[in-house]
């Protein structure tokens, strides 16, 4: 079984199962065994037909579809603004090598949309993360989590602990920056983004009680350098915290199609080259912010207005204002917190603009 399904020595895996039960003989104790094993995906999924139909919705009957897929009730929303910063939290899941940090406070639903919506992401829950973990594991010669699914979430990050800090960071700045790493003689890439999800006290406002977002970071993220390669904050304050109006009510999405869907979007290039002719970019423009900004707005893209195949069939309005500006909001917010942690930075971001 091994050798015809090799992931399975890879890392934990979903499927069907078939047992069978021997029973005690003699000296021998019972013992159950896995006789069958069938890799879990009831779909052939169509992305071409998934894209075409987005062009019989609205935006905001579009919006609707994307929260029920959720499995949240659209209507328990307060404004679209509210609706697109929910949605947001499906950036990591369609854009690949996208990495966005999150604080919110608790019952606001981070840990079910990134533990239940796909099997192509990861949840760290509390415990103790390790390079052999997350990246390669020199006695076992096995890749890490990283390598293997679509996103890794780190729940409750403040919690988290971390073993090695100095070679693990070292690491996790190159994967972050470039997509690879190297431990020993080994050299790794992976599609993954990372998801830094924490929780944030805030006042009788629902405001921060400081306005030093990653003060409540582990020391492990404390590292300007590090934050830096972080290319999005999500303000999770904003977020309605979970009610019962807020639960799913009539048609949506089967989540594991919707799964493969974002799946399949990470897959497709077409949209940053659509980004890339959309956007006006200085010629001195911070790198790090003007990969960061074209991630996001890739991202948005993708989930906001699949059937886009080409430039000329979005709205360059509807493109600012969906995709561009709430990307360069979110990349904006990681500039001001590192200018607060390190003198070294500044709040500015590069002028870029829709053509």
């Amino acid at each position: 079984m091994a050798k015809k399904h090799s992931a399975l020595k890879e890392g934990e895996m979903w499927g069907i199962i078939s047992l069978i039960y021997t029973p005690p003989e003699g000296k021998d104790k019972g013992a159950i065994e896995i006789t069958d094993y069938k890799p879990f995906k009831p779909y052939d999924v169509d992305l071409e037909y998934f894209r075409e139909a987005r062009k019989e919705f609205s935006f905001t009957e579009w919006m609707d579809v994307l929260i029920r897929s959720m499995e949240y009730n659209p209507e328990g929303f307060k404004s679209l603004t509210q609706k697109l910063l929910f949605i947001s939290r499906l950036l990591v899941f369609a854009e690949p090598n996208l990495n966005i940090i999150e604080l919110a406070p608790k019952g606001t639903g981070k840990s079910y949309i990134f533990g239940n919506i796909s099997k192509y992401g990861w949840l760290v829950s509390g415990g103790t993360v390790t390079r052999a973990k997350l990246f390669y594991d020199i006695s076992k010669n096995l890749m890490g989590i990283i390598t293997h699914y679509d996103f890794v979430a780190m729940d409750e990050v403040e919690t988290i602990r971390f073993s090695d800090e100095n070679e693990l960071q070292g690491a996790l700045k190159n994967y972050l920056e470039y997509g690879s790493f190297t431990v020993a003689n080994v050299r790794g890439t992976g599609s993954a983004g990372l998801m830094l999800l924490g929780n944030i006290p805030l006042s009788n406002e629902k405001q921060p009680l400081t306005n030093k977002y990653f003060s409540g970071l582990p020391s492990f993220f404390q590292s300007s350098a590090l934050l830096e390669r972080f290319h999005g904050f999500i303000e999770g304050w904003k977020l309605e915290r979970m009610n019962e109006n807020l639960k799913v009510k009539g048609y949506t999405l089967n989540v594991e199609y919707f799964s493969e869907i974002l799946h399949l979007l990470r897959e497709k290039t077409d949209y940053s080259h659509i980004v890339g002719e959309l956007l006006d970019i200085p010629r001195n423009a911070d790198t790090r912010d003007t990969t960061a900004i074209k991630r996001l707005s890739s991202a948005y893209l993708k989930l906001l207005f699949p059937h886009v195949k080409n430039a000329g069939e979005i709205n360059r309005e509807d493109f600012n204002e969906f995709c561009l500006k709430p990307a360069i909001e979110k990349r904006g917010i990681i500039r001001k917190q590192l200018a607060m942690m390190d003198s070294e930075y500044r709040e500015e971001l590069p002028d870029i603009r829709v053509k």
